[in-house]
C-alpha cells in the first residue's frame, strides 16, 4: 500500500505523505515514494509546480529512526534521496527544477525543517511545532539544516534552534524566515495550493529560469563543500555510544543520558 498520495490539480502536483497513524514519520518507503513523486514533478511537462503536505493533524514527526538509521549507516546520508533522480532535499542529488510550495501543520520535526529549507515557499498552520532535535539523539542533521539554515535564517537564528533542540512555533518560524505565511490551522494546504496555482499561471520557462538562477546565486560552491564535509563527518558520529543511546532513548520514550563518547 502506498504511503504517499500523488494527485494533479491543473498544472499543480499535490504530493501528500499519508502515514498519519505514525505522525507521518518517514520510513524507507516514504522516502522512496516522495522521491518518485519529485521525479514525476520534474518529468511531467503538464505540471509546473509541486505542493508537498502531510495528511492528518501533523506534517511529520521526522525520520523513523529505528528503520532509517541502519540504512544511513550502511549507505550514507544519500539514503534521504531514495533511488530518485531528484533529491527532495536538494543536497545528495539534484533538486527538482520546478518550484515547490510546502504546507505544514502540527508536529513538523527534523526533516520537516530541512524539507522546508529546500522548498521555495512554506505556508504554516498556526498550530505548527518545529523542532530540530538531532542533537538530542546523539547525531546531527544530515538533510541540509546545518548547511542552509545559517544562510537562509541567519547564523544566530539557526544556532538558537539547531543547537538547543527546542521547539519553535509559527510566529517565531515566520520571524526568522523559515515560513513565508501563517494561516489558521486547516487552511494551510488550500493556501499553499492557491500560491502554487498563481505560480503555475506564469510563463513556465520564465519561472524555471528564475528559479535556476536564484538557486545558483544562493548555492555557490559552499554547499557542495559543506555536503562533502557532512558526508565524512556523519559515519563516526553514527557509530558513537551517544548515537546508540539516542536511538535507544527514542525507542524507549525517555530522556537520553549522553557520555560524550
Amino acid at each position: 500500500m502506498s504511503l504517499v498520495t500523488v494527485e494533479k490539480d491543473g498544472h499543480v502536483l499535490l504530493i501528500g505523505v499519508d502515514r498519519a497513524a505514525k505522525r507521518n514519520a518517514w520510513n524507507l518507503q516514504v522516502i522512496r515514494e516522495v522521491g518518485e513523486a519529485y521525479d514525476e514533478l520534474a518529468a511531467d511537462d503538464d505540471v509546473r509546480v509541486g505542493v508537498v503536505f502531510g495528511h492528518g493533524d501533523h506534517f511529520s514527526a521526522g525520520l523513523d529512526l529505528a528503520e532509517v538509521l541502519p540504512a544511513v549507516k550502511e549507505d550514507g546520508p544519500g539514503v534521504l534521496s531514495g533511488a530518485s533522480t531528484h533529491d527532495p532535499f536538494g543536497l545528495w542529488g539534484p533538486p527538482v527544477p520546478k518550484p515547490v510550495v510546502m504546507a505544514v501543520q502540527g508536529v513538523a520535526f527534523t526533516l520537516a525543517i530541512e524539507l522546508a529549507l529546500a522548498s521555495d515557499i512554506v505556508v504554516a498552520a498556526d498550530d505548527v511545532r518545529f523542532r530540530q532535535l538531532e542533537v538530542g539523539r546523539g547525531i546531527l542533521p544530515f538533510g541540509g539544516a546545518t548547511i542552509r539554515a545559517p544562510r537562509q535564517l541567519g547564523w544566530g537564528n539557526a544556532m538558537r534552534w539547531i543547537l538547543t533542540g527546542e521547539e519553535l512555533g509559527a510566529t517565531e518560524a515566520h520571524r526568522i524566515g523559515l515560513v513565508q505565511e501563517v494561516v489558521p490551522a486547516g487552511q494551510q494546504l488550500a493556501r499553499a495550493t492557491e500560491l502554487a496555482q498563481l505560480i503555475a499561471a506564469q510563463a513556465p520557462l520564465g519561472v524555471y529560469g528564475t528559479l535556476a538562477n536564484a538557486r545558483t546565486a544562493a548555492r555557490g560552491d559552499a554547499q557542495s563543500a559543506a555536503a562533502e564535509h557532512l558526508r565524512a563527518l556523519l559515519p563516526p558520529l553514527l557509530e558513537s555510544e551517544d548515537a546508540a543511546e539516542g536511538v535507544l532513548s527514542f525507542v524507549e520514550r525517555r530522556e537520553a543520558r549522553f557520555s560524550g563518547r
